[in-house]
């Protein structure tokens, strides 16, 4: 194993990823497998977490557990949870994945059906799901914690309010869990920035470039948020904790 294979090694680890059948949570998933975990893949569609963690199995070798929940509802994180734990015996790492950003027109186009379902899937359900993780992982003396944000949570829109509002709130989240569950787990947020995943198939910006403006002129392709994400559910970022790590191509 050479020097960087050792920094990165996840090996017999457990790696629960939240909207993992897809998108940014299939590639942070498949990079935790490759790097030797066993990995859970839950989102709401069980033939999806099948389809993902056979396409995982195959090509790592690794165990995959699918699991369809509903991230949004407080009643289902303990099934979750504890299958989790039935099947490995535990969780060294949680990445806080599932999201959804719905759009509309005008402001007054937002209903509190929408706004509920936003606030509840991109905050609300990670507090939950990260209080009943943290407090095993607590208990058995390490683990690491990762929030997936947004950097529109610090640069928000109008035609995303309330997901940036859900997002800005799970950045302070992460420092408080940070400080609840030192020094034994680390809770840190991974802010990706646009990122060309299924959900990219609905931009239509005609022949302009959108990302013109940031320092590296394009949208991140799926594999990039890889090394962002490894480093933080590996040992490499054994004295990172309460941190924002940026993989947004930077915005102005």
């Amino acid at each position: 194993m050479g020097y960087a294979d050792g920094l990165f090694d996840l090996t017999d680890r457990v790696v629960l990823v939240t909207g993992g059948s897809r998108g940014l949570g299939r590639e942070m998933a498949l990079a935790a497998a490759h790097c030797g975990a066993n990995v859970v893949i839950a989102s709401r569609k069980l033939d999806a977490c099948q389809a993902t963690a056979a396409e995982i199995e195959a090509a790592t070798g690794r165990a995959a557990l699918p699991y369809a929940v509903h991230v949004g509802r407080w009643d289902q994180l303990d099934g979750l949870v504890d299958a989790a734990y039935e099947r490995f015996g535990r969780i060294d790492v949680l990445v806080n994945n599932a999201g959804m950003s719905p759009v509309y027109d005008k402001q007054t186009d937002v209903t509190e059906k929408m706004f509920d379902a936003v606030v509840n899937l991109n905050l609300k359900g990670p507090f939950r799901l990260s209080a009943l993780v943290g407090e095993r992982m607590l208990a058995a003396g390490r683990g690491s914690i990762i929030n997936v944000s947004t950097h529109g949570s610090l640069r928000p829109h109008p035609s995303f309010i309330p997901y940036a509002a859900a997002k800005a709130g799970l950045n302070v989240m992460t420092e408080a869990l940070a400080q609840a569950y030192g020094p034994a787990v680390r809770v840190n947020t991974l802010m990706p920035g646009p990122f060309l995943t299924d959900i990219s198939k609905a931009w239509n910006f005609g022949e302009a470039n959108p990302f013109g403006h940031f320092a590296l002129q394009r949208a991140g392709r799926p594999n990039e948020i890889v090394g962002a994400a490894l480093f933080l559910m590996s040992d490499a970022s054994s004295y990172t904790t309460a941190s924002i790590l940026r993989a947004d191509g930077g915005p102005p």
